[in-house]
C-alpha cells in the first residue's frame, strides 16, 4: 500500500492554521465557559447544559467541571440519558375561573363574581434561560358595574359651570343606564392650598376671597361632597348646595384632590369594578416643588388625610409629582378622563401623555357638553386593553404577545395590548417569563399582570430550579472525599471551604508548593502539566477549549483529541477516533488519517474478479497494471481491437442523424460525450494522458466519416468526430462537367471579341463623319443667320430745323 509523504512544511502550516483557528474569537459553548464545580451551578448557566453523575465519566486529568456540557455532547462522550442531571420548567394553573358570558338585562351579578380575565392563578418554576409560557384571556363583560366621580374646580372662574352641573346626576344617570344598569356617581371640590396666594391677604379675605357683593365659601384644598353613590337626586341636591370660592393665581391644587380621591377608597366608596374619575377645571395645576413658595417642603407622602371630609393637611404637604400621581392612579385601577377648557388643551394633552388609561376632552365655556364629553372618554378607554405588570425580581424578563381582533398581532411594547375592543369582544395575550439567573437565597418571588383601568389580576408564584435532584441524596463529609472533607453529590465532590482537588485532597494553602508541582511534571524538561492544564494538588486538571468536541487529557496533559491526521477536511478521515494525537480506526479502514478502506467490493469488476484481474485493489479502488485497461475495475480498453466497429452506428446517428440506430439513437447511444470537430487535424492526437483510438468508417452511401474514441480521467467516454463526410464523385460526371464548361467559356470569349470589333468600326465612322462636316462650316459672320450686331443708331428728329423765333 502506497503511503502519503506530506512535507513538513505543510503539516507545519496545517497545525499552525489549526492553533489559530482556536484562538478566534466565537460564541463558545457556554456550558464549559461557565467552569462549573457542581451541577447547580451548572443548570444555572443556561438550558442547554446537563450534568453527567457517572462516577466514571471523568478521564484522566480532566477538571470535575468537564461534566457540565451541552446535553448532545454529553451523550457523544458516552455519559447515558439515565446518568444526566437536565430539570425542565413547568406550570401549573392554580385558579382558572372562565370569563363571564353575560347579556345585559340578565340575572344580576356581584362584581366580584364577574370574570374578565383568565386565569386568575399560576405557579410557574423556572430553569434558567428556559422561558415559560401561557395564554391570558381578556373579555370585556357586558353590563359591567361603573363607579364615577366628578371632581370639580370651585374656583370663581367655573361660576357658570356649577349651574350646568347641578344637574348632571339624574342626567348621567340617564345615559349611564344605556351602559350598564349597575352606576353610582359622586361628587367633590377643590381651590387651592390655604397658605399659597393667601400668604399676605387679611383674615377678612380669607373668609370671603371674592371681591365686590359676590359671596363665595373659603378657600379649600379638597372637600368630598358625596360619597358615591346610585341615587342621582341626591348628586343634584348636594351639588346645588356648593358655593363658588375665590383663588389669585392660576394654577389650582387639583392634584391635591385627585390624589386624595385616590387612595381614599373608603371615603369616597370605590367598588372593584371600572373606575372613572372626571377631573372639570379651566385652569392649571400646581405640582411637586411648587409647595415651597408658602414654605412647604415636605413631599406629599401619598396617604389619606380625610377629616370630616376635607383634606387636612394641604398645609404641611407638598403637591404631588406627575410620576406619584401615575403610580397612585395605577395602584388603585383609576381611569382619569380631564374635561378642560381649550384654552389648556395642550397642556393636559401632554398630561395625558403620561397617565397611562387617561383621556381629554373639551369643555364648553360653560360646562353644557359634559355628558357627552363623559361618554365619549368611556368608550375611548374601554374600547382598549394596556397589560402591566408590577416590579420584577432581578434577572428576570417578561415578553408579550397580542392577538387581538380581526387578526392583529402585536409584539414587544405594541404586544401588550389591544384597541377597538367592543363589549362583549375577546383577545388574548401570550405571555413569555424568562429568569436569567436564580435570585439570591432561591427564594420564591410573586408577579401581578393587569389590564389598566380593571380591579382584575393575574397572580403568578415563581419558582427558581437552582439545585439538581441529585443534591437532595448528597452524603455530606463523604469518606470518598478525602476522608470527609467534602459532600458527595451528583457523581461529584463539592468540596468544603478551604479545600479543592477532584476529592478535596488538598487544601489552598499547598496548591503553590514546589513538591507538588515536582508531580505534573513529565520531566524536567517539560513544562508543568505540558502547559495545557493546571497541577492542583500535585495533579494535574487539563484546560477546556472553546469547542466542546475537543479535549486534553493525560497524567501531565500531553495528550489531546484534535491533533490527529485529518483528510477531507475531517478529523481522521470521519472513520475514526483521535487518541492522544494518533488515529484509532473504524473496522475496514486503516492508514494514518482512517482514508484507506480495506473493504474490496469497490474494486470487482463484472466477471468478479477484483479489478478485472488487470490491477490491485488499494484503499477501495482500483489501480491498473496493464496500460491499455482503465476506469474503475480495468474494464475499459480504448486501443482494442473492434472497439471503432463497436461505436460506430452510434457516432453515425448521433454526429450525422443516420444509420441503424437513428430511431433508438436518444436511448441507446447517449453513452458518451460528443464533440465536434472541423476538420481531421483537428482531432485529439496520440500522445495525451489516457489512451485514445482512431477510427475511420464508412456509411452506406460510400461516405467516410472520422472519429476519435477515448476515455477520459474521470472515466467519462468521449468521442471528437469530423463535422462532414468525405464522399467521393461519380467517374463520368466530372468530364462532362469539364467539357461543358470549357465550352461555355470558349463561346463567351469568342462573343467578347466581336463585340469588340463592331464597337472600334462604329467609332472610326462617327470621326470621320465629324470631321467632315467640320471642313464644310466656312461661313461669314455677315451670313451667320444668327449674328446680331451690337451697334444702334439713333437719329435728332429736330436735327437740321431752324430755331424758332421768340
Amino acid at each position: 500500500m502506497e503511503q502519503r509523504n506530506i512535507p513538513f512544511w505543510l503539516q507545519l502550516l496545517f497545525s499552525l492554521s489549526h492553533t489559530f483557528a482556536s484562538l478566534q474569537p466565537s460564541e463558545g459553548n457556554e456550558c464549559i465557559k461557565a467552569n462549573a464545580k457542581s451541577c447547580g451551578e451548572c443548570i444555572q448557566v443556561g438550558a442547554k447544559c446537563g450534568w453527567c453523575t457517572d462516577p466514571e465519566f471523568l478521564k484522566q486529568g480532566e477538571a470535575t467541571s468537564t461534566r457540565c456540557d451541552e446535553l448532545e455532547s454529553l451523550r457523544k462522550r458516552g455519559c447515558s440519558g439515565a446518568k444526566v442531571e437536565n430539570p425542565r420548567g413547568s406550570q401549573q394553573a392554580l385558579q382558572n375561573k372562565t370569563v363571564t358570558n353575560r347579556n345585559k338585562g340578565a340575572k344580576k351579578l356581584r362584581p366580584e363574581d364577574i370574570t374578565q380575565i383568565q386565569p386568575q392563578k399560576l405557579t410557574l418554576s423556572l430553569r434558567s434561560g428556559e422561558p415559560q409560557s401561557f395564554n391570558l384571556k381578556f373579555k370585556r363583560a357586558e353590563d359591567y358595574p361603573i363607579d364615577l366621580y366628578y371632581l370639580m374646580d370651585l374656583s370663581y372662574s367655573m361660576k357658570d359651570d356649577l349651574e350646568n352641573v347641578k344637574n348632571l346626576g339624574t342626567q348621567l344617570m340617564l345615559e349611564m343606564s344605556k351602559i350598564t344598569s349597575d352606576f353610582r356617581i359622586g361628587f367633590g371640590s377643590f381651590v387651592e392650598k390655604t397658605v399659597m396666594p393667601y400668604i399676605s391677604t387679611t383674615p377678612a379675605k380669607l373668609l370671603n376671597p371674592c371681591t365686590g357683593d359676590q359671596n363665595c365659601t373659603s378657600p379649600f384644598s379638597y372637600k368630598n361632597v358625596l360619597k358615591l353613590t346610585s341615587n342621582g337626586q341626591e348628586f343634584n341636591t348636594l351639588v346645588g348646595r356648593q358655593q363658588i370660592s375665590g383663588n389669585l393665581d392660576s394654577p389650582e391644587g387639583g392634584f391635591d384632590a385627585i390624589m386624595q380621591v385616590a387612595v381614599c377608597g373608603e371615603h369616597i366608596g370605590w367598588r372593584n369594578v371600572t373606575r372613572l374619575l372626571v377631573f372639570s377645571t379651566d385652569a392649571g395645576f400646581h405640582f411637586a416643588g411648587d409647595g415651597k413658595l408658602g414654605g412647604i417642603v415636605l413631599p406629599n407622602d401619598g396617604k389619606c388625610h380625610l377629616e370630616n371630609n376635607m383634606y387636612t393637611m394641604s398645609h404641611y404637604y407638598d403637591y404631588p409629582s406627575i410620576a406619584h400621581l401615575v403610580q397612585k392612579l395605577s395602584d388603585n385601577n383609576i381611569q382619569t378622563i380631564f374635561a378642560i377648557t381649550e384654552e389648556f388643551q395642550p397642556v393636559y394633552k401632554e398630561l395625558k401623555n403620561l397617565i397611562p388609561k387617561s383621556a381629554v376632552g373639551t369643555l364648553s365655556a360653560n360646562s353644557s357638553n359634559v355628558i357627552n364629553l363623559i361618554i365619549d372618554a368611556y368608550n375611548s378607554l374601554s374600547s382598549e386593553v394596556i397589560l402591566e405588570n408590577s416590579k420584577l425580581a432581578e434577572g428576570v424578563t417578561i415578553a408579550y404577545q397580542s392577538r387581538c381582533k380581526n387578526g392583529v398581532t402585536g409584539e414587544g411594547e405594541m404586544g401588550r395590548k389591544c384597541s377597538n375592543i367592543s363589549i362583549g369582544d375577546e383577545v388574548s395575550f401570550t405571555i413569555s417569563i424568562t429568569a436569567k439567573q436564580c435570585p439570591k437565597m432561591g427564594k420564591p418571588e410573586t408577579i401581578k399582570i393587569k389590564p389598566l383601568g380593571f380591579t382584575e389580576e393575574v397572580e403568578i408564584a415563581l419558582n427558581f430550579i437552582c439545585e439538581c435532584d441529585c443534591h437532595k441524596k448528597g452524603t455530606e463529609n463523604s469518606e470518598i472525599c478525602h476522608k470527609g472533607n467534602g459532600t458527595y453529590e451528583c457523581g461529584a465532590c463539592r468540596c468544603n471551604e478551604g479545600r479543592i482537588g477532584r476529592h478535596c485532597e488538598c487544601s489552598t494553602n499547598e496548591v503553590t508548593s514546589e513538591d507538588l508541582d515536582k508531580n505534573c511534571r513529565k520531566d524536567n524538561g517539560t513544562d508543568i502539566c505540558s502547559n495545557n492544564g493546571d497541577c492542583v494538588c500535585g495533579t494535574c486538571e487539563c484546560k477546556k477549549r472553546e469547542n466542546p468536541e475537543e479535549r486534553y487529557s493525560g497524567k501531565f496533559c500531553d495528550c489531546d483529541n484534535f491533533n490527529c491526521d485529518r483528510s477531507n477536511n475531517k478529523l481522521c478521515g470521519g472513520h475514526g477516533r483521535c487518541e492522544c494525537r494518533v488515529c484509532i480506526c473504524d473496522a475496514n479502514w486503516t492508514g494514518s488519517a482512517c482514508d484507506c478502506s480495506l473493504d474490496t467490493t469497490t474494486c470487482l469488476a463484472s466477471n468478479k474478479q477484483i479489478c478485472n484481474g488487470r490491477g490491485t485493489c488499494e484503499c477501495g479502488t482500483c489501480k491498473c497494471t496493464d496500460p491499455k485497461f482503465q476506469g474503475p475495475t480495468c474494464e475499459i480498453c480504448p486501443t482494442c481491437p473492434g472497439v471503432c466497429a463497436e461505436h460506430k452506428e452510434c457516432v453515425q446517428c448521433r454526429a450525422f442523424g443516420t444509420g441503424e440506430k437513428k430511431e433508438t439513437c436518444e436511448r441507446d447511444c447517449s453513452y458518451f460525450n460528443l464533440i465536434k470537430v472541423k476538420d481531421r487535424d483537428k482531432l485529439p492526437q496520440p500522445g495525451q494522458a489516457f489512451p485514445l483510438m482512431h477510427c475511420k468508417e464508412r456509411d452506406a452511401n460510400d461516405c467516410w466519416f472520422y472519429y476519435t474514441y477515448a476515455v477520459n480521467n474521470n472515466t467519462e467516454k468521449e468521442v471528437h468526430v469530423v463535422e462532414t463526410l468525405d464522399c467521393p464523385a461519380g467517374p463520368d460526371i466530372i468530364p462532362i462537367v469539364a467539357g461543358v464548361v470549357a465550352g461555355i467559356v470558349l463561346i463567351g470569349l469568342a462573343l467578347l471579341l466581336i463585340w469588340k470589333l463592331l464597337m472600334i468600326i462604329h467609332d472610326r465612322r462617327e470621326f470621320a463623319k465629324f470631321e467632315k462636316e467640320k471642313m464644310n462650316a466656312k461661313w461669314d459672320t455677315q451670313d451667320n443667320p444668327i449674328y446680331k450686331s451690337p451697334i444702334n443708331k439713333f437719329q435728332n428728329p429736330i436735327y437740321g430745323r431752324k430755331a424758332a423765333v421768340l
